[in-house]
């Protein structure tokens, strides 16, 4: 049985598995002990406002429900993460693009962590000396 994240420690810990990037989504996939075929959605504040964020999340529960039974990794949890173009996406687009990584991340391969931006407190407050 397919179950919904709802704890943001399980998100967090999402956070730190594969990341597969995709021009309308990011999904974070991670295993989970046994706890079966999990899933999460985010959409932050910076895609729109609430309808946007609301269409989008429509969406990519609808994209996992159609994947995840015959594509999703046995006990993992998969987080899939909005970004700025998913709503002018084609949704069957998006469906493939949601195959594909999903293909990826079964094959344990991930994209590189290069581009990110360090976070926030990694910052060295210290100042010049």
């Amino acid at each position: 049985m397919i179950q919904v994240l709802t704890k943001r420690a399980d998100f967090l810990a999402a956070n730190k598995g594969l990341r597969n990037a995709r021009p309308g989504f990011v999904l974070l996939t991670r295993p989970n002990d046994g706890e079966g075929i999990r899933y999460g959605i985010t959409v932050t504040k910076k895609i729109g406002n609430a309808v946007v964020r609301n269409r989008m999340k429509r969406r990519f529960r609808e994209l996992l429900r159609a994947a995840l039974p015959e594509r999703g990794l046995v006990n993992h949890d998969h987080v899939l993460i909005g970004r700025a173009g998913g709503i002018e996406r084609d949704f069957q687009t998006m469906a493939e693009e949601l195959g594909k990584a999903l293909a990826r991340a079964g094959e344990g391969k991930g994209d590189s962590s290069r581009g990110r931006r360090p976070r926030r407190g990694n910052r060295d407050r210290r100042g010049p000396e």
